[in-house]
């Protein structure tokens, strides 16, 4: 029996105005998701447990069967864990990020959706004018980073508050600081961080060809180490993740399944998709799972950018889903589940709490007859679930 798991991240929508009042969903051709919901079962699943901030920590967890509210140790820690960072108990974790800010205004939380080769070079000389014995700082992919400050009795973060910075798009800075005890510490390395980047060398080529400069750093989604059950133990079942993104990797290395690393998966519009669907199927020929995650459906709501979600959607079913239910199909007993982690709708251009829609086909599933995946026919269907744990188990029938 082979499983697999696509998440198109943020795919899910709202209306827009532009498209008559459908869904980028409903709009964008998608053949091969349509078939899995024609011969499947298609429903809606709450993957952001109340009272959490929807993100693609907190859902992708709870997608891979895992309680955030009992399991969440905060993004910093999983991304760490994809780098291979090593913690102490009571090291503190922050999510890094290269961003661009005018007139005290957040104008870009990815400076421009920086590359790696540059931000390796910002990050390694601010580890080099910042970091001492308490804090350092490690590069990871394009604008994502990390900052760890290791264990000291003069800091307490445990009820520090922080805010992602592409949920403050165009907004005054100032309000959406860390707060909290210890806060003025973050806040004086995140000062000190201008005067390193705006006069960087890779930042004045950047505004010369007109480029977002990645003028400061941003701290966020902090957290502490922590143990998680391994997915073969819960689950019985070996297997892989494959992703562009540290956070994703990250949660995958901390249940102990493999880590596929694609060549040219940039977390971006122009991602490998081939290159992922070879990588998936050559995985299913070795074990029993896969989980595949494509993180350009949600760049392009970020951005505001209706076309590239529209085109992210489309090849994300041509060559995603379809390589890979083709493969399916032939082997033998198998089941494919495909859903968004979270919504990140083209309108808010930041993540959104509301269930998302899942379409399931294969051995033993009973067909709906849907002629299309999208939100309004997922909200018709009376297969909900309340949590991700409750879908991957009756996805995978454990009891």
């Amino acid at each position: 029996m082979k499983y697999a798991i696509l998440v198109p991240d943020g795919m899910s929508d709202y209306p827009i105005e532009s498209l008559e009042g459908k869904t980028p969903l409903e709009v964008a051709k998608t053949p091969n998701m349509d078939t899995i919901a024609n011969h499947g079962i298609i429903g809606k699943v709450r993957t952001i447990p109340e009272g959490l901030t929807p993100g693609s920590d907190v859902a992708n967890l709870a997608i891979l069967g895992y309680d955030p509210k009992i399991n969440f140790p905060g993004r910093g820690p999983l991304e760490a864990a994809n780098l291979g960072i090593k913690l102490d108990a009571n090291d503190y974790v922050f999510r890094c990020n290269l961003v661009t800010v005018f007139d005290e205004k957040m104008v870009d939380y990815s400076s421009g959706h920086i590359t790696t080769a540059e931000a390796d070079k910002l990050i390694r000389t601010l580890n080099q004018k910042l970091g001492n014995d308490l804090i350092k700082f490690y590069p990871g992919v394009s604008y994502r980073h990390i900052m760890v400050v290791k264990d000291n009795p003069h800091f307490d973060f445990k009820d520090i508050r922080t805010t992602a910075p592409h949920d403050i798009l165009s907004k005054e800075i100032k309000k959406f600081l860390p707060k909290g005890k210890s806060a003025d510490f973050l806040i004086e390395i995140m000062k000190k961080s201008v005067e390193v980047l705006e006069s960087h060398e890779i930042n004045s080529v950047r505004i010369d060809l007109k480029e977002n400069p990645a003028n400061r750093i941003w701290l966020w989604g902090q957290g502490q180490k922590i143990d998680l059950p391994s997915f073969k133990d819960k689950y019985g079942l070996t297997g892989a993740v494959i992703s562009a993104v540290d956070l994703v990797k990250g949660i995958g290395k901390s249940i102990g399944l493999d880590i596929i690393n694609v060549e040219g998966a940039t977390g971006y519009y122009d991602t490998n998709y081939e290159g992922k669907a070879k990588a998936a199927i050559e995985v299913l020929e070795k074990n029993d799972f896969v989980y595949v995650h494509v993180e350009a459906t949600d760049e392009a709501g970020h951005n505001g950018d209706l076309k590239e979600k529209l085109l992210a959607i489309e090849r994300f079913d041509q060559v995603i889903v379809g390589n890979i239910l083709r493969y399916l199909e032939k082997t033998g007993d198998f089941r494919i589940l495909v859903l968004p982690d979270h919504a990140t709708p083209i309108t808010l251009r930041t993540h959104a709490s509301d269930p998302v829609p899942f379409i399931m086909m294969g051995k033993n599933i009973v067909h709906s007859g849907t002629k299309k995946y999208s939100e309004a026919s997922a909200a018709s269907s009376l297969n909900i679930f309340n949590s991700g744990a409750e879908l991957i188990n009756n996805f995978l029938k454990v009891q």
